[in-house]
């Protein structure tokens, strides 16, 4: 997985726009060769926090397609704030980024 990330300030509101890396499997695919079901593979929660305090949670599943991109807005940080975004998929795995408010 990889998360890349830009924020912006629009107004009063920051603009969050997030790219994640991720296959996003659902489990109800099969293997072309083998014909054994793919396991299921996807990102479960995104998370993003501005001074160690959450700011906003999105809970994901199987539906949404590979490398999902997610676009939000949120009051509160100015420029120059750094914001952090984790993610969780359903195997346990997570990923973390950063980006500075522009």
């Amino acid at each position: 997985m990889a998360i890349k990330s830009k924020a912006k300030v629009k107004g009063d509101m920051v603009e969050v726009k997030v790219l994640m890396k991720h296959v996003m499997e659902t489990g109800l695919r099969k293997d072309k060769k083998t014909g054994e079901p793919i396991p299921a593979h996807h990102i479960s929660e995104v998370v993003c926090s501005h001074n160690g305090a959450e700011i906003f949670r999105c809970n994901m599943g199987p539906a949404i397609s590979k490398n999902p991109y997610l676009s939000f807005s949120v009051a509160g940080p100015i420029a120059g704030d750094t914001l952090q975004l984790t993610s969780l998929d359903n195997q346990g795995n997570t990923d973390s980024g950063e980006t500075v408010i522009k």
